[in-house]
């Protein structure tokens, strides 16, 4: 039977603890340990910062850094669980060597595998970027990656084993009557791609996320006064979802320089039975049928144009929204995905 351990490793957003509340709703034996909680070294931040000055002078081109868990205590805990199975989700590195972690794999005879949430997120990291692809990710069975572009450059150009997993979200109960008092809801950190094109929505934007304020000498007062700076999850996340007409969607600039747009917030919309509008890619064609389940934009004044018709047009805005929940009811839930890993264990 699998016996299957999580290993969160960007636990600041709830996609690793609402995957293993999936896993145990279709009746897999899981347990969950978010890697930021486990006993670090002990003088981390000195150790650290010598480490980084010592390569820096020897080494200016390579990444290195120090890993922050007491590798005895983490295997100890490993000891203690025994799992059959051991899922990361996003990264290790930062927490644990790769190369510590496929000993504890080869030692206690589990099988590895990684869910790659946040590997575009190293694209403008070029050294830390090079140090994950070469040093991790050959530790694992299989590594499953949110993005088809990602998944065939692991596949194709690197030759590891791996599979397009697209993310999922937690159906929410959706309330019978939402005023949605919001027009344009927009969740997410400051980025300079993001900035120039909600100038264009400025008048309709409601803006929630972090990294703004460092922001502002870019953008106008009437898109300051939009920006709500800081983090949202959880209950009122769900809150604003449900009290907006539309939900947008950017992704950030190296995603989209990597020709990929399937993020966590299209999942999460369409959970809360949102009308959401996205930047376009590719990638959203396989998964959902535009105009009739999302809509998407592939321009600033296509976004304009798309925001003034479906505020003006609420029955079909709504009818779009229906139908992209009930695509994601059917195939998107993390007990769906969930479902699909629990296979993949088995081989």
């Amino acid at each position: 039977m699998t016996k299957l351990l999580i290993l969160d490793g960007i636990s600041g957003v709830p996609l690793g603890e609402e995957l293993c509340e999936a896993f145990a709703n279709i009746g897999t034996t899981v347990s969950y340990a978010d890697l930021r909680k486990f006993e670090p070294l002990m003088f981390y931040g000195l150790k650290s910062a010598f480490r980084k000055a010592l390569n820096k002078r020897e080494n200016a081109d390579g990444f290195y850094h120090l890993p922050k868990l007491n590798e005895a205590s983490f295997e100890a805990y490993i000891k203690q669980q025994a799992p059959s199975v051991i899922l990361v989700i996003g990264f290790v590195y930062k927490y644990l060597t790769p190369a510590f972690l496929l000993r504890i794999k080869q030692k206690y005879n589990a099988k590895l595998f990684l869910y790659d949430t946040d590997s575009c997120n190293l694209y403008s990291k070029r050294r830390e970027f090079v140090f994950f692809i070469e040093e991790e990710l050959p530790i694992y069975d299989e590594v499953f990656s949110f993005s088809k572009i990602t998944t065939r450059f692991f596949r194709d150009t690197r030759k590891l084993n791996a599979s397009f997993l697209p993310f999922g979200a937690k159906p929410l109960a959706l309330p019978a009557h939402a005023n949605q008092d919001i027009d344009v809801l927009f969740i997410g950190s400051g980025d300079l791609r993001r900035i120039f094109i909600l100038e264009t929505i400025r008048s309709h934007v409601t803006v929630y996320g972090n990294r703004w304020s460092r922001n502002y000498p870019l953008m106008s007062d009437e898109l300051k006064a939009r920006v709500i700076d800081r983090s949202v999850w959880g209950a009122q996340l769900h809150q604003l979802l449900f009290s907006s007409k539309i939900v947008l969607n950017i992704t950030r600039s190296h995603f989209y320089g990597a020709e990929t747009g399937i993020n966590l917030r299209i999942f999460e919309a369409l959970a809360a039975g949102a009308f959401l509008l996205t930047d376009y890619c590719d990638e959203l064609t396989e998964l959902f049928v535009v105009g009739e389940e999302i809509e998407v934009f592939r321009s600033s004044d296509e976004l304009v144009e798309k925001v003034e018709y479906y505020l003006a047009n609420p029955e079909k805005r709504l009818e779009i929204a229906r139908r992209g929940h009930q695509k994601f009811l059917k195939l998107y839930t993390w007990d769906s995905n969930a479902s699909f890993l629990v296979n993949k264990f088995k081989i």
